[in-house]
């Protein structure tokens, strides 16, 4: 699998994020240090035509991109559910939130919203699957992997709260 991947490291305000691309797309991605990366995966350093994810990230920081040309590769997604909940997540519209439940209902699971926030949780692409959009039924926001800031600041960037 290592020989077809690269990344490429993009500074971001929550936080330096590392991308790790194939041919077919977003692989991972990781605001840890980017040497776990390697060891798991063997992604080279950045090639030049990945340049362009970089600059699709910075453009939807500014403000200015609303959904990314490139596309999420799930390959590291193990499971037919987790890979339906990653699928029905992306095409949540910028701005705009989803309940766990309506994302497992939507994979062909209602009644599945905890399952769905476990496919979340473990989802190993962040941005191009917009997991922030999803929050439980109740009241807050979730704890978003421990990242409630992080969640909170990209629904404040898209207008969403």
């Amino acid at each position: 699998m290592a020989a077809d991947l690269s990344r490429v490291g993009v500074a971001t305000p929550i936080g330096h994020l590392t991308v790790v691309v194939s041919p077919d797309g977003v692989v991972c991605t990781t605001t840890d240090d980017p040497a776990s990366l390697d060891d798991v995966l063997g992604a080279r350093p950045v090639e030049r035509r990945h340049r362009a994810i970089a600059q699709e990230i910075a453009a939807y920081f500014a403000g200015r991109r609303r959904s990314f040309a490139t596309a999420p590769d799930l390959r590291l997604v193990t499971t037919p559910f987790a890979r339906a909940v990653l699928e029905r997540t992306v095409e949540i519209p910028y701005g705009e939130m989803a309940t766990y439940g309506d994302v497992a209902a939507a994979a062909g699971r209602p009644g599945a919203a905890r399952a769905a926030g476990t496919a979340l949780r473990r989802s190993p692409i962040e941005l191009f699957v917009p997991c922030h959009r999803v929050v439980p039924a109740g009241p807050g926001y979730g704890r978003y992997g421990g990242h409630e800031d992080r969640r909170t600041f990209l629904l404040r960037l898209e207008g969403a709260i």
